[in-house]
């Protein structure tokens, strides 16, 4: 799921990526080929091949891996790949709305693996354009705590054209238009700032605090939505207040 929300500060969150590392470098994996396919292998000429070979190398996915992603997506040796990106929206427990974005080359399995995930845990999909009007596509860029200060951060990004940085579980989030994502990246790296990751989300205009039983249901729906190996992120509008994520804690 989108780290932009802050159910990502959890235990929950860190065990479902420890139990699936397999799944998750696939996913991984998928996004490299798609971005040298659609802007060739030279990683400084493709901002967005930069990015998902970063993210890819930060999440342990082996560099022999990464570089044959890399050579199937530009089609070099003879292979390639063909995926089509397809977005459904949809409801989750208590109202809870969901974006679930997929990259897939079988539309039909794609469409039925959701339906499944979402009709099996309380969720119900919903007509294009009914939930996708309370999200906006922006830049989400990840940068830890220990690569920089709140105040060395802002100075390095606000005249690039980033909207605001915001406190995450990892340290900080800055958040641009999407069409900003790669100046603003651009310039934490002049000013030599490591950063986590930097991704277009759909993030929403408006977000709805819910309780821990309702976490908990929504919790079980994203985990089989990211079951399959279709879904590449779920976007939610859902927040968790400190009391309820402390409840979850519990859980673990």
């Amino acid at each position: 799921m989108s780290g932009h929300s802050k159910w990502a500060t959890t235990k929950h969150k860190k065990a479902v990526i420890d139990s699936r590392r397999a799944k998750s470098w696939a996913k991984l994996i998928k996004n490299i080929e798609v971005a040298a396919k659609l802007g060739g292998p030279d990683l400084q000429g493709n901002p967005t091949l930069f990015d998902a070979v970063l993210k890819a190398k930060k999440t342990s996915v082996p560099k022999d891996n990464i570089d044959r992603a890399i050579k199937r997506g530009a089609g070099i040796g003879g292979e390639s790949v063909e995926y089509t990106s397809i977005m459904y929206e949809g409801y989750g427990p208590n109202g809870v709305a969901l974006m679930i974005e997929c990259l897939t080359d079988n539309k039909n399995r794609a469409a039925a693996e959701v339906r499944t995930a979402l009709s099996r845990n309380g969720g119900t999909l919903a007509d294009p354009g009914s939930v996708a009007y309370n999200f906006t596509r922006k830049g989400v860029i990840v940068v830890s705590s220990e690569s920089a200060t709140e105040d060395d951060l802002m100075l390095a990004v606000l005249e690039a054209g980033a909207e605001e940085v915001e406190p995450h579980a990892q340290g900080f989030e800055v958040v641009t238009e999407a069409t900003d994502l790669v100046s603003v990246r651009t310039a934490l790296q002049e000013a030599e700032i490591e950063y986590e990751s930097a991704d277009v989300e759909f993030v929403p205009n408006l977000k709805v605090e819910i309780d821990a039983d309702t976490a908990r249901k929504i919790f079980r729906l994203i985990d089989a939505l990211e079951d399959s190996d279709d879904v590449q992120n779920v976007f939610s509008n859902f927040d968790l207040s400190p009391e309820v994520q402390a409840e979850l804690e519990e859980d673990e």
